[in-house]
């Protein structure tokens, strides 16, 4: 008799936080014979690893920390590498000789184009794709001259070219408050001023759009609209990254400018790809963002509403499973996610919501 078939193993990184533990929750929920690994090199973040084990590693910054990563993929018998963050995804990508056929990733050369955005936004603006138009500063002196390519008393949106969680990002409206802006993220974080963009600022509706591909086929799309944020109302721009109220939109117009913005970055897109796009004040969406490589921290409303769950596509196609769904765009309208520091994404329908009966005149924008 042949012994049993041993379960797939899959690596998490950044293991104990937030982000890494709702990974661990879909993965689950979609196959519990799944075993799970997490890493870190914080040990503090490993003792709150919902992982099944847990290994420490050395700091990214540390000249063995490959090897140290590459160990503990063999000895656990690892089957595929889940990368949670973008220097992770970026990491992983450039060990994918070692690492291959572990990996469902985009690669390299996709990964780096997506990570600097302005080299994204030429490259989106050159295939003719709605982005908003912006500048890369090299020095202060060249602020005046940026802030005046735009509109007389425009807002701008003024962030760094490399990053997320909208590291070093503010509106400003003036050559002045864009150069003390960069001027301090320079002196009290080392941030280069020549790693900043001004660009058009966009006022109007924020989606994200969840999709995973494989040999440039589009399987499995998602898509939810940014109501409020973790944070934002402590930022001058009053948003963050960190959803704190999201809901399920039905968006054809929003997938499509998605898709075509994948495309043009990886013909053969294989993994997975957020696209994040802005309304204008006329309501037209513009492309700001493509995450190559990994889900986002708000993947819990694509994992747990709708026919499918994203992260269970997702390890169906990098186990090279054959994924065949009726419809690539699985939206869920009427479902929203409430997030908040120390409280576990909840996923509630919008019907669940007229159990509570206040006094409030007025319709909370949360709602909207």
């Amino acid at each position: 008799m042949s012994a049993p078939a041993r379960s797939r193993r899959v690596l998490v990184p950044s293991a104990g936080t937030g982000q890494s533990n709702n990974l661990v929750r879909a993965i689950r929920a979609a196959d519990p014979a799944v075993g799970v690994v997490g890493v870190n090199s914080d040990r503090f973040y490993l003792t709150q690893s919902l992982a099944d084990r847990n290994r420490a590693l050395v700091p990214p910054s540390h000249p063995g920390f490959d090897d140290a990563l590459c160990r503990v993929v063999e000895d656990e018998r690892v089957d595929l590498l889940v990368p949670t963050r973008d220097w992770e995804v970026a990491r992983f990508a450039a060990l994918a000789d070692r690492l291959a056929p572990r990996l469902f990733l985009p690669s390299a050369t996709t990964i780096a184009l997506c990570q600097d955005k302005q080299r994204l936004c030429d490259h989106l603006a050159a295939h003719g794709l709605p982005v908003p138009r912006t500048l890369p500063v090299q020095r202060l002196e060249d602020v005046e001259s940026v802030v005046a390519a735009f509109a007389p008393g425009a807002t701008l949106w003024c962030r760094s070219r490399f990053g997320s969680d909208s590291r070093a990002a503010t509106p400003v409206r003036s050559a002045a408050q864009a150069r003390a802006w960069m001027s301090y993220w320079e002196d009290m974080r080392g941030f280069p001023v020549s790693s900043f963009t001004l660009g058009e600022y966009l006022p109007g509706r924020d989606f994200a759009c969840q999709t995973v591909w494989r040999d440039g086929r589009l399987v499995l799309a998602k898509t939810y609209e940014r109501l409020d944020y973790i944070g934002g109302a402590s930022r001058p721009s009053g948003v963050a990254s960190r959803v704190a109220l999201a809901k399920n939109v039905y968006e054809p117009g929003v997938l499509d400018v998605a898709c075509a913005a994948i495309r043009a970055v990886d013909p053969g897109a294989t993994g997975a790809f957020d696209v994040d796009l802005k309304c204008d004040a006329a309501g037209v969406p513009a492309i700001t963002e493509v995450n190559a490589g990994r889900f986002l921290s708000s993947q819990s409303i694509f994992d747990f509403t709708g026919e499918h769950s994203l992260t269970d596509v997702f390890l169906q196609l990098a186990f090279g499973e054959p994924v065949t769904l009726d419809a690539v765009y699985d939206a869920s309208p009427g479902w929203y996610m409430v997030r908040d520091v120390d409280l576990l994404p909840g996923v509630v329908h919008e019907q669940d919501l007229v159990r509570f009966v206040g006094d409030a005149a007025v319709p909370s924008r949360r709602y909207a």
